[in-house]
């Protein structure tokens, strides 16, 4: 019996963080390093940081290239930093990304990609989860529903969320990976 093949998929993960004050990112770096390591094993990885910079038409050609993009991103105030949304106006290009369409929202056309969010907060789970919490009865997905639009108007099929709170007063890195490998696994199959 020959040895199986294994169906390479191509990976694109954008750190979503931007320096404002402290912390310094560190927590999504590692998350962004550990997505890496562990979905390079089987499939074909980049990553750009947005935080140092990048290159508008080379951004557009990762988008072409990958199979699944995957958002990595603090949370700051209820949305992705500044820069994250600056940086998808500038990469989501009319042609590319999405072109007219007879009915609003349906003219994506990158329609052959997944994508992922991954979220870091401050904000503890608690803040959901409690009858009279801020939050409650809401989702992670609900707090991001214009993110997700936004992706869903270039096409891209969403994979489940991932997300990690309390991470400046409680932070629990050992747990977040373990939890971020699982999630990988269950979504991507690495």
């Amino acid at each position: 019996m020959g040895k199986e093949e294994l169906l390479v998929s191509h990976i694109f993960i954008i750190n979503g963080y931007q320096t404002i004050g402290e912390p310094k990112g560190k927590l999504n770096a590692t998350l962004v390093h550990e997505m890496e390591r562990v979905l390079s094993e089987h499939n074909e990885v980049k990553v750009t940081a947005i935080d140092n910079g990048y290159d508008i038409k080379q951004e557009q050609e990762k988008f072409l290239w990958a199979d699944i993009i995957i958002f990595q991103t603090p949370v700051y105030w209820f949305n992705v930093p500044n820069l994250l949304k600056k940086y998808i106006d500038e990469v989501y290009e009319y042609g590319i990304f999405f072109g007219s369409s007879e009915k609003y929202g349906r003219g994506g056309l990158l329609t052959d990609k997944k994508y992922m969010l991954s979220t870091t907060w401050n904000g503890p789970l608690e803040a959901f989860e409690e009858d009279d919490a801020f939050l409650s009865g809401k989702t992670v997905d609900d707090v991001f529903l214009g993110f997700h639009k936004t992706q869903e108007f270039v096409g891209f099929k969403p994979l489940e969320t991932f997300s990690c709170h309390d991470v400046v007063h409680h932070p629990k890195v050992d747990e977040y990976i373990e939890r971020l490998r699982a999630h990988l696994k269950k979504e991507i199959g690495v």
